[in-house]
């Protein structure tokens, strides 16, 4: 087999997980949401916006790195450069909306002080937990 074929069919392979992570990331939330309000155990609507932000910015990553490999592998030409060039802004413009979406803040910005990507533990755990 080539290696342009088979640089080109792990791009497509990497497409599909991609396609993959983001309804896995839709189903995850999806379900999430509905134990949350079926249990009333706490806030829904936001909680259900960051997880399922979070499954689309990890698809719309392994888009965006499917792209690039499968623009390695043919010719670049001046016009699949521009194309790849186009997609990859596109999904970067989208990544960092989710990314202010979902944080509130933009990507360089420092975290706050109690880490913005986890929720807070219950008491009992927290003091098992050894704090960095």
């Amino acid at each position: 087999m080539e290696f342009g074929a088979v640089i080109t069919q792990v791009g497509e392979v990497i497409d599909v997980v991609g396609v993959i992570a983001i309804v896995v990331g839709v189903i995850v939330a999806m379900v999430d949401a509905a134990i949350r309000r079926l249990t009333h155990a706490g806030p829904v609507y936001a909680r259900f916006r960051r997880v399922l932000g979070r499954g689309i910015l990890i698809g719309l990553e392994l888009l965006v790195a499917a792209d690039i490999i499968r623009t390695v592998a043919v010719e670049p030409t001046l016009e699949s450069v521009g194309v790849l060039a186009l997609i990859v802004v596109i999904r970067t413009f989208l990544s960092w909306s989710l990314e202010v979406e979902i944080s509130g803040r933009w990507p360089w910005q420092k975290a706050r002080a109690q880490g913005e990507d986890e929720e807070p533990l219950p008491e009992a755990v927290a003091g098992a937990v050894p704090r960095e």
